[in-house]
C-alpha cells in the first residue's frame, strides 16, 4: 500500500514555511498544502483545530510517514535522513558544521527576533525594531559567510543555509533594509533565486497566495 501524501500546514509569507517548501522541491517531494493564514480571523494558527496539529500554534508542521513534525529545522534533517539526495548536509564534517552554524544564526538569531509575533508587540516601532534586528544578524552573517562561500553559503553545493537564507533576504527586502552593505548574501541570493526549486516554492507563487501578491 502506497504511502499518504505529506500535508504540509504553512503560510506563503512564513519565512519558516518557505524553508520547508525549497526543501521539498528539492528532494522532489509532493505534498498537499493546508494554508494556516497567519493574520486572517486574529490567526488560523490559534484555532483549535491547528492546536491539535501542532501546540505551539506556530508554522510549518507537515504530516510525512504517520507522524507530525513542526520547526523547520527538524522537518528539513528529517527529509534529509529519509530522502538524502540531492544532500543539503555536507559529508565533509567541517563543512557539516559551517551549514548548520549559518542556518541555526538565522534560524535561531535573527528570523525570531522579527516575526510576527514579536512586531505586533513593538506597535508603531514594527519596522525600525525588525530592521535593527535584521542589519545586527546580517553584519555578522556577511563576515561569517566571506570564509565558507562559494557559489552558495558553504563552497558550491546548495546546504540548508541556503535555505534558510533567501526567506531571510526576502524579509529584508520587505522591512527596507538596505542590502548595499552585504554584497555576499546579495550574490548568494542572487545565485539561489535562479534555481528552479527556489523559484517554485516562492511566496509569490503559493496556492494561498493573495491575487495582488501573485508574481
Amino acid at each position: 500500500m502506497a504511502s499518504e501524501k505529506p500535508i504540509l500546514y504553512g503560510y506563503f509569507r512564513s519565512s519558516c514555511s518557505w524553508r520547508v517548501r525549497i526543501a521539498l522541491a528539492l528532494k522532489g517531494i509532493s505534498y498537499d498544502l493546508v494554508p494556516v493564514n497567519l493574520v486572517k480571523d486574529g490567526g488560523q494558527q490559534f484555532s483549535a483545530e491547528f492546536k491539535a496539529v501542532n501546540p505551539m500554534r506556530q508554522v510549518p508542521a507537515l504530516k510525512i510517514d504517520g507522524i507530525t513534525l513542526s520547526q523547520s529545522l527538524a522537518i528539513i534533517h528529517y527529509l534529509e535522513d529519509t530522502h538524502p539526495n540531492p544532500r543539503l548536509l555536507p559529508q565533509d564534517p567541517k563543512k557539516r558544521a559551517q551549514v548548520r552554524m549559518i542556518a541555526d544564526h538565522i534560524a535561531s538569531g535573527i528570523q525570531p527576533l522579527q516575526n510576527l509575533n514579536v512586531l505586533k508587540q513593538m506597535g508603531e516601532k514594527k519596522m525600525e525594531w525588525a530592521q535593527n534586528c535584521i542589519t545586527s544578524g546580517f553584519r555578522a552573517l556577511e563576515q561569517i559567510l566571506q570564509h565558507t562561500a562559494g557559489r552558495y553559503c558553504v563552497g558550491d553545493e546548495v546546504s540548508m543555509a541556503d535555505l534558510c537564507l533567501v526567506p531571510q533576504v526576502a524579509n529584508a527586502e520587505r522591512f527596507k533594509v538596505d542590502m548595499g552593505p552585504y554584497p555576499t548574501i546579495t550574490r548568494i541570493n542572487k545565485a539561489l533565486l535562479e534555481l528552479e526549486a527556489f523559484q517554485v516554492s516562492h511566496p509569490s507563487q503559493q496556492p494561498d497566495t493573495p491575487a495582488e501578491l501573485r508574481a
